[in-house]
């Protein structure tokens, strides 16, 4: 009965896949279709011919600051997650820091990333360093959130249950508290990872020689839209990727929610 319901599920999973794909190539052709039958400017809207054309051409140095990218975006994700997780722990277990440090953290995140980063670059320097401040600050606040929510929403039969067995404050925590959460935790991941990737190119737009941002930048100065294009197509396919991968995460962490 479980192996028939995971295959059914990963055919589902194929399935939408699949029509994703049609999807996008649909909509390509139709892109295609319009900017040659109404003649369109290629510095208005480039064909997606010539894109694809762009990054064939200089395929090895679109990767490479493609990687640029992903290393800065999975640094302040994984900064995100660790700080972010243990932020929530201590608001929901410690009243008074909650009170004192979360107003904090929702003024700093109504603030606008685009106006303190260049303070990064002055307190950092010009590497990789503001990049990854830069996608944690933008990043942080999904899990801060979402984990709160999670620790918050465990069952009091649950947790009362584990006090009756006298379980230690760790076991509680690692064996109850936390996996009860761990949707929660995920979702918010899932979310940020999204996040820091904008916040990863928000630093290469203030401050870098590498990276898409920094593509989109001197693409953007020289009226290379083609160039610039290249660079978001190649952004989206980054967005996707890596939010497929949480979304795996969270289907092996959390396959019991996923059984039908």
């Amino acid at each position: 009965m479980k192996a028939h319901s995971n295959r059914r599920s990963r055919n589902q999973r194929w399935r939408g896949r699949l029509l994703s794909i049609t999807t996008f190539v649909v909509l390509l052709l139709l892109w295609e279709a319009a900017v040659v039958s109404m003649h369109v400017r290629p510095v208005m809207l480039p064909a997606p011919s010539d894109i694809l054309y762009e990054l064939w051409h200089d395929t090895a140095w679109y990767l490479s600051n493609a990687g640029y990218t992903l290393l800065t975006t999975m640094a302040g994700f994984i900064l995100s997650v660790l700080i972010g997780v243990a932020v929530a722990v201590l608001l929901v277990s410690l009243p008074w820091f909650e009170n004192a440090i979360y107003p904090v953290i929702v003024s700093v995140n109504s603030v606008p990333k685009v106006a303190i980063a260049p303070l990064f670059v002055v307190w950092l320097g010009t590497g990789a360093e503001p990049q990854i401040a830069i996608a944690f600050l933008i990043a942080v606040f999904a899990i801060i959130v979402d984990s709160a929510h999670g620790f918050r929403s465990i069952p009091p039969d649950v947790a009362d249950l584990g006090r009756v067995l006298k379980g230690s404050p760790v076991d509680l925590f690692f064996k109850i508290r936390l996996p009860c959460a761990l949707p929660s935790i995920l979702a918010g991941m899932k979310v940020s990872i999204s996040l820091a990737l904008v916040g990863a190119i928000v630093g290469e737009f203030v401050a870098s020689q590498r990276g898409l941002g920094y593509i989109i930048l001197s693409a953007q100065g020289s009226f290379d839209t083609a160039r610039a294009f290249a660079a978001l197509f190649l952004l989206a396919a980054m967005g996707v990727m890596l939010f497929s991968a949480v979304e795996s995460l969270e289907r092996r962490l959390t396959h019991w929610r996923h059984l039908s």
